[in-house]
């Protein structure tokens, strides 16, 4: 489900991707699950074929707020924030709890029903 969520969402060009999220990759694929580096760093090439949002210093501000706001860890805070400044309305993660709204982005658990 997750492979054909990611290919559709490259194929549309409808997803954006935060710098976080391509260093989160290639350190969990190579590292966790011995991923060839080679192999994961084509990944991150393609993976940068969607709009890549850049971490700037006020969404790490924002997301410290977020942390302290919702008690979410910042690194799932920094990617709402992230989602957000793209304008993002859906955040597609396991992560979080389905439904959920934060900073104006829905959270949206393709693995829960």
């Amino acid at each position: 489900m997750a492979r054909e969520i990611l290919r559709n969402a490259i194929r549309t060009r409808s997803a954006v991707i935060p710098t976080q999220v391509l260093q989160e990759y290639f350190v969990n694929a190579t590292r966790k699950l011995g991923v060839n580096v080679v192999a994961a760093r084509r990944k991150v090439e393609l993976l940068s074929t969607l709009e890549v949002v850049r971490i700037e210093t006020s969404m790490v501000v924002g997301a410290i707020d977020l942390t302290r706001l919702h008690s979410i860890s910042f690194w799932d805070a920094l990617i709402v924030r992230a989602a957000a400044a793209a304008g993002c309305r859906r955040l597609v993660t396991e992560d979080r709890h389905a439904g959920e709204t934060l900073d104006g982005v829905t959270v949206f658990n393709p693995f829960k029903s």
